[in-house]
């Protein structure tokens, strides 16, 4: 069982409108620059996918995600705390469920959350909702009920 603490940061409006500015620039930005949604499923699933030409841009990217983080921790003077009650084995099916999701659904939550329902995408609005939906009723019932 992996067994770590997280400690909720308050909610600041500023970090917040900074962080949604940097998502969207970067999401705007691959869309002026490359011709492609920043959906991470689909920018994974080309890097790890075979026959795709366009794998520098995708391991980049991907190298961004993972990277950032790393070099916040570097220069940041707090260390998070993680807490994640659960057995390894229920991480791995939690991670199967969400790739079958984003399979479904044919994409992920910044696929369609944050590119499809910025071009107006009905079809990303649904897929949202759905999956907001689903995480909400998930969360209530293991918290709740459970």
């Amino acid at each position: 069982m992996i067994e770590t603490t997280v400690h909720a940061t308050p909610f600041t409006p500023v970090a917040a409108i900074a962080g949604g500015a940097l998502i969207g620039l970067a999401a705007v930005m691959l869309m002026a620059l490359n011709g492609r949604i920043a959906g991470i499923s689909g920018i994974a699933g080309g890097l790890l996918g075979r026959g795709t030409g366009d794998r520098a841009w995708r391991a980049a990217f991907i190298a961004g995600l993972i990277g950032a983080p790393l070099i916040y921790m570097l220069f940041s003077p707090e260390r998070p705390n993680f807490s994640m009650p659960v057995s390894a084995p229920l991480l791995i099916l939690a991670g199967v469920l969400v790739g079958i999701g984003t399979q479904l659904g044919s994409g992920c939550t910044s696929g369609h959350g944050v590119c499809g329902t910025a071009r107006l995408s009905v079809r990303s609005m649904v897929a949202t909702a759905s999956f907001m939906t689903t995480g909400i009723v998930t969360v209530f019932l293991l918290r709740h009920v459970f």
